[in-house]
């Protein structure tokens, strides 16, 4: 709104031409200036209340509450629960049953000495009873047994995964505020010297040393400064967003981001000459682990040939009356106790298509492997370059920010001195601006393509 008031106020006295709207444009200037000032010492007053979180612990928290990490714990406990489940062949199993029966017409038999059939007595029977079976020796069971510990560990290696990602996300997140928040500070202090341009020029003007275009060209400069500081300021609000997306941090609370500038240029160093290690990248344990479940699916159904045996045992108490309301007045029990072999004798050749069909599937896992070592290699050498193109780029920018303080320093003197004309200025505020916002961006840029380096080497520790 301060911004707006003061842009009607300039194009009010310009339609009016008024020899005092000089004054009145450097009034209304340095009362946006206090303004400005007294709204961001306000916001740095409420924002003391609010929670300041390092990159650290932004990737701590985000480690902790981000919802695919969530889902990465729950994925390790269903993987756990489905081994159980699998395994629990493995237990004796017992169960317990009961009938009862009225026969509405009594059944009848023919015996050995004459063809009249005999009717049975009893009208009325129910055997309850108690059976155990176990499993002596089982293909099915003796694969879950030696395959529960690879999802185990394939579960562990996703979480891993979800983790570096989170790591990457949070990191690079955190990097784009940042750089935001940085070049903000860049600009505010652009406005104070584009502000300082102003005053020097109305006092020359005034004082006819220059002519009246040198203001006008010191104020719109302001006005484009002043532009893109509105803009930054804008894109902070949707960056803030993302970071808080990527932490699972609750969107309807507020946290500032804090950091150490001494650290920060100490965190861009990196070892590029360390040697590529395919193990320590999540992706290709993961794929390994593909590769023993699938061989572990190829072994059983080697063993799908042999027999299942499985032992029983059976107790039941068996209760006949002819009169319903006495049926559990007497009974009398019995069990046994035996073995079941089951031996495929022929399946259809299903046993040898499973079997064909899981070693063709080893053999398109070792394929994959294969490819995820040729894409894990191009995002070795393309993070390894990134990162050294982005490491000399900062330090050019970081010459280019010297030279062109110099440069403006100089330039605003000889300007004051009416030695070269105020378009000089312009160009010397328009480099020194842009070596410093280049500056942020290599700087940033380098911090981003060394977390992609880290990714790609295996090497983030989280």
């Amino acid at each position: 709104m301060k911004v707006n008031l003061w842009s009607a106020w300039l194009s009010f006295n310009y339609r009016n031409k008024n020899l005092h709207r000089n004054h009145l444009y450097l009034k209304l200037f340095l009362i946006t200036l206090f303004f400005i000032s007294a709204f961001n010492t306000f916001a740095q007053t409420t924002n003391d209340t609010i929670t300041t979180f390092t990159l650290q612990q932004c990737i701590d928290y985000g480690l902790q509450n981000q919802p695919t990490f969530k889902q990465a714990q729950i994925n390790e406990s269903i993987a756990k629960a489905t081994n159980a489940i699998n395994k629990s062949g493995l237990y004796p199993q017992v169960s317990a049953s009961a009938n009862i029966n009225h026969y509405l017409q009594l059944p009848g038999y023919v015996n050995n000495t004459g063809t009249t059939p005999t009717q049975s007595s009893i009208r009325n029977s129910s055997v309850p009873g108690v059976s155990l079976t176990q499993n002596i020796f089982n293909p099915l069971l003796i694969y879950y047994s030696k395959v529960a510990p690879y999802y185990v560990k394939q579960s562990q290696e996703l979480s891993d995964s979800t983790k570096i990602n989170i790591y990457v996300s949070v990191s690079k997140s955190f990097y784009n505020l940042l750089l935001t928040l940085q070049q903000i500070n860049i600009l505010k202090e652009d406005t104070v010297r584009l502000a300082q341009n102003v005053r020097d020029s109305y006092h020359q003007y005034i004082g006819g040393i220059v002519d009246e275009t040198d203001y006008e060209e010191a104020t719109i400069t302001l006005n484009n400064s002043l532009a893109e500081l509105k803009q930054a300021n804008e894109n902070v609000t949707p960056q803030y967003a993302a970071l808080k997306q990527s932490i699972g941090y609750p969107p309807e609370k507020q946290f500032n981001i804090a950091y150490d500038s001494a650290q920060m240029m100490n965190d861009i160093n990196v070892d590029t000459t360390e040697q590529l290690q395919y193990n320590r990248r999540t992706e290709y344990r993961f794929y390994q682990t593909n590769i023993d479940i699938q061989h572990q699916l190829t072994h059983y159904y080697h063993l799908a040939a042999l027999p299942t045996v499985s032992g029983f045992f059976d107790y039941n108490y068996q209760f006949t009356n002819n009169t319903f309301s006495k049926l559990y007045s007497k009974g009398y029990s019995y069990s046994l106790i035996g073995l079941n072999v089951s031996v495929p004798i022929f399946t259809g050749f299903s046993r040898i298509q499973n079997l064909r069909r899981s070693k063709l599937e080893e053999d398109y896992l070792g394929w994959d492997v294969v490819n995820l070592r040729a894409e894990i290699y191009s995002q070795y050498t393309s993070a390894l370059a990134d990162y050294k193109s982005n490491l000399y780029s900062l330090h050019i920018q970081q010459n280019n920010v010297a030279l062109a303080r110099r440069v403006y320093f100089v330039v605003t003197l000889q300007y004051k001195q009416g030695i070269v004309p105020y378009l000089n200025v312009i160009t010397a505020e328009s480099n020194l601006i842009s070596s410093e916002i280049n500056y942020l961006n290599a700087l940033f840029q380098l911090l981003s393509s060394k977390v992609d380096f880290q990714k790609a080497t295996g090497d983030i520790k989280y």
